[in-house]
């Protein structure tokens, strides 16, 4: 069993699936997740103790032009670098106003050792993307999917439920790291940092939102109602803030190549990923209920003591110690029986 449960879980079939990630979604909730944060946050590696750093460490090679499936990390590398030439900040939709620290943040101590397995604690680590700070001091783990404009698809696997896991794991680490991190923000800031579980924001260009919304398998409120009720549980029974977001720029990309790597070419704006209204499910119309037909006591027979050992046909009378009196319904399967209470009907054992 791997010792990153949270990672383990955003790569599961299902979390990965169009189709499938609505009902992985579904059966998760902010108490499940609860003890998989923890345990996440126990086992993150820690670079401090390896005498390596957090912040301004280089993780990809500079690049000098576009990529192809690279922009995601050019987006958060030319954020970085955007950092260190004067500061970037950006407002999430609905919420606070983010200053970003760095970018492409590595938490892994080390190249995942396959001896290990499960048991290693940089497997499935990866960086994370943008590492920014709150106006109370916060920490915010900005999860990025960067498309353009013209994607006919986004990515395989990259779900929002998965992109949502993987920004908690990260978040995760980043909570079992806070005291070296602390250390290293303010140093770069002159900020210190809060102690609170970090902010958790799926950024990804409004491409990608539309995709999820175009896909057959994806149609309609019902992913959108259960990403929506995750980012309520969470912040309740984790702490950590959750939002989704889509970046509102229509320059393609919104940044530029130079010597000393990519740069944004103007500021972040953000806008909400969907319609306040989009995640609401239209009920379904109730059927008539069929008229419930009430089995008259029999009074030609005596009231009988209930017990399961005792047997029961329809119409007779029981008297059960805390029930109290009722009147055998009919048969529920085998040994069971529908017994009338007033207007509760239970059902009992009996033939046993």
């Amino acid at each position: 069993m791997s010792i990153h449960p949270l990672i383990s879980l955003s790569a599961d079939r299902q979390v990965k699936q169009a189709k499938g990630f609505r009902e992985a979604a579904g059966e998760l909730s902010g108490t499940s997740l609860e003890p998989l944060y923890k345990e996440e946050s126990s086992n993150a590696p820690h670079r401090h103790d390896e005498g390596k750093k957090y912040l301004g460490v280089n993780t990809i090679r500079k690049p000098s032009a576009r990529q192809k499936g690279k922009d995601d990390k050019h987006f958060c590398l030319a954020a970085a670098n955007s950092v260190r030439d004067g500061g970037v900040t950006f407002t999430l939709p609905d919420g606070p106003e983010v200053t970003l620290v760095d970018g492409l943040v590595p938490l892994r101590t080390a190249a995942p050792d396959k001896a290990r397995g499960d048991a290693d604690p940089n497997k499935g680590v990866d960086d994370i993307p943008m590492l920014g700070l709150l106006p109370d001091n916060r920490l915010a783990v900005i999860v990025v999917k960067y498309l353009m404009p013209d994607a006919t698809h986004s990515g395989a696997g990259d779900t929002p439920l998965r992109l949502l896991l993987a920004g908690l794991a990260q978040a995760a680490m980043v909570d079992g790291n806070q005291a070296a991190l602390r250390e290293e923000i303010e140093a770069a800031t002159g900020r210190t940092t809060s102690e609170e579980a970090p902010l958790v924001a799926i950024v990804a260009s409004a491409r990608y939102w539309e995709i999820c919304r175009k896909r057959e398998a994806q149609k309609g409120a019902a992913w959108i109602r259960e990403m929506e009720r995750l980012a309520r549980e969470i912040p309740e029974q984790i702490g950590n803030e959750i939002f989704y977001a889509a970046i509102e720029n229509e320059a393609d990309p919104l940044w530029t190549y130079g010597e000393d790597g990519p740069v944004l070419s103007e500021a972040i704006k953000l806008k909400d990923s969907w319609e306040s209204t989009a995640g609401r499910v239209k009920p379904r119309r109730k059927k008539a209920e069929a008229a419930i037909e009430i089995i008259e006591p029999n009074m030609a027979k005596p009231p009988q003591t209930y017990s399961v050992k005792g047997s029961f046909e329809v119409g007779d009378r029981i008297e059960h110690k805390t029930l109290g009196s009722g009147v055998c319904q009919g048969s529920a399967g085998t040994g069971k029986i529908k017994v009338l209470f007033g207007e509760d009907t239970k059902i009992l054992i009996h033939q046993r």
